[in-house]
């Protein structure tokens, strides 16, 4: 994992003192940012992951997110002292991958930050041969296909689109309406109660060939993400 580029966003010198050079120890190119608005200009560098504050003056760590899943699809872990069902909810929402609160175990936050790594380092060469492959279950990109222990599953093209966009940010929560916009467009007529029709068709479709996984995991109060444990 060494020379992978890390942005670690927070207002407090110390933390970033303190992490920065924990991070730089192991090899990592380390990036630092005290503010919001300082955060999206080091984000055009392309980091391999983002370690964001929550509590920031003037745009806080939430609306960061929102403006940074705009342009980047990395990993992005908020560091965070609220330590609300709903605190944690928002970050997921707002495109969050992780939600590590303080005071935090530096260990953890080296191993998480690892595991999110060695994660994308997979979907990154899964993709480039055009093949998400999750025990039994095999999505071919190029081919818009779905085959389960080599059995195909007839989807539709929504269907297929749903199941790709989520399969590609394994462990992104994506809410309805975050769907729905990125298939159907923002002028599309209808609502978000589709993606929930169609999530359930998908379901009942992949559990025909692979009943020991579900694979979408419903979050609840936020939406659904991919996760093939």
């Amino acid at each position: 994992m060494a020379n992978e580029t890390i942005l670690l966003v927070d207002d407090e010198e110390e933390i970033i003192s303190f992490i920065q050079d924990a991070l730089e120890i192991e090899g990592y190119h380390v990036l630092t940012a005290g503010s919001g608005r300082e955060a999206l200009i080091q984000s055009e560098q392309q980091p391999s992951l983002i370690i964001l504050d929550v509590m920031m003056p003037e745009m806080n760590g939430i609306e960061v997110c929102e403006q940074l899943r705009e342009s980047t699809q990395c990993p992005i872990v908020f560091l965070s002292a609220c330590q609300s069902e709903v605190d944690r909810i928002r970050g997921l929402a707002a495109g969050g991958d992780d939600y590590l609160l303080k005071p935090f175990s530096l260990a953890e936050l080296k191993a998480r930050i690892h595991a999110h790594l060695r994660r994308e380092q997979r979907i990154h060469a899964q993709k480039e041969q055009g093949l998400l492959r999750f025990q039994s279950l095999m999505i071919d990109c190029k081919g818009h296909a779905v085959t389960c222990s080599g059995h195909n599953i007839a989807l539709t093209n929504k269907e297929y689109q749903i199941v790709e966009l989520l399969a590609m940010h394994q462990g992104q929560v994506f809410s309805r309406e975050q769907i729905y916009e990125k298939l159907w467009g923002f002028d599309a007529e209808g609502d978000d109660a589709t993606i929930t029709e169609h999530i359930k068709k998908i379901r009942a479709k992949l559990a025909a060939h692979a009943q020991d996984r579900s694979y979408i995991q419903t979050v609840w109060g936020i939406g659904y993400k991919w996760d093939p444990k």
